[in-house]
């Protein structure tokens, strides 16, 4: 928080909202799915010990879902199933229903979000997913996502077209800001020149932070203040390979971000720093009695 606050960075001290990451394809699944992570988040309004109980009620319902389908065919390196399904459609049916099952209701007690890393299925400036027959080009994929949106009500959209797709990004922030946010990962690399151009052109609201991949913790400050000025959310990630090391738990905390995101309530890479941000909420809590 200090380092944060030498950066003039204004920080609003509370454990961010955690992203759960459910299911996997793309690069990081086995190979049937298009999009790279299927997510479920918890309202901003639930505690961070009430969010942890809902993700990991909702994942263990996933898992029994997909186990009497016979859908599994394994876990991914950050803990979300990659099942064997037709769509990227299918995946999200399997959310709502395991989420009813929970008896948690979306758009109350959770929320839905996807990564789509779509640099995966983008070529020779097309795109081509399952759940449509045909390539489709920016405005299409723009078109598929409005739907989506529609149908699912989706709070988080992460890199939902190819990172040098300039225009296509501003037309989809455009048609979909305010209502979803619109989060640059492999379009921002943590960078200030693309992040500073992301703001002049309108691109999105939202950013990933990855410390390691701008390489100091001092230039992701930067960044995170760029981010900040420009009243975007900050999410603070982890990698997909990771260690046990829970540094980016209090990293997250002390930058104030809005959320974390740190794989499935799974495996204990990614366990490690979820329990370190409910001990922080824990010393949180005693520090105000």
């Amino acid at each position: 928080m200090a380092l944060a606050q030498q950066n003039n960075i204004k920080v609003d001290l509370h454990i961010p909202t955690p992203i759960f990451n459910m299911i996997n394809g793309g690069s990081h699944g086995a190979g049937n799915l298009d999009f790279q992570e299927f997510q479920v988040i918890p309202a901003s309004s639930k505690n961070y010990s009430q969010g942890i109980r809902i993700g990991v009620e909702i994942y263990l319902t996933i898992g029994n879902n997909l186990a009497r389908r016979g859908a599994i065919h394994s876990v991914c390196l950050e803990g979300g199933y990659a099942p064997n399904l037709f769509t990227n459609s299918d995946a999200l049916e399997i959310f709502v229903e395991a989420i009813k099952q929970a008896n948690y209701l979306i758009g109350r007690d959770v929320f839905l979000g996807l990564d789509i890393a779509s640099n995966f299925f983008h070529k020779d400036g097309r795109y081509q997913i399952k759940d449509v027959s045909s390539v489709m080009d920016d405005e299409q994929m723009i078109d598929f996502y409005k739907n989506l949106n529609t149908q699912y009500r989706l709070a988080i959209l992460e890199d939902p077209l190819h990172e040098d797709s300039w225009e296509g990004w501003k037309k989809l922030h455009s048609a979909l800001g305010g209502q979803v946010v619109m989060v640059g990962d492999d379009l921002l690399v943590t960078n200030p020149q693309r992040v500073a151009k992301a703001i002049k052109e309108d691109v999105c609201d939202g950013i990933l932070i990855k410390p390691n991949q701008i390489g100091t913790v001092s230039e992701a400050l930067n960044v995170i203040k760029m981010a900040r000025d420009a009243k975007w959310k900050v999410v603070v990630s982890h990698r997909s390979e990771e260690t046990n090391d829970s540094f980016i738990a209090d990293f997250a905390v002390g930058v104030g971000a809005d959320y974390v995101k740190f794989g499935a309530p799974a495996r204990g890479e990614r366990v490690a720093k979820y329990n370190r941000l409910l001990a922080i909420e824990s010393e949180l809590s005693f520090s105000k009695k």
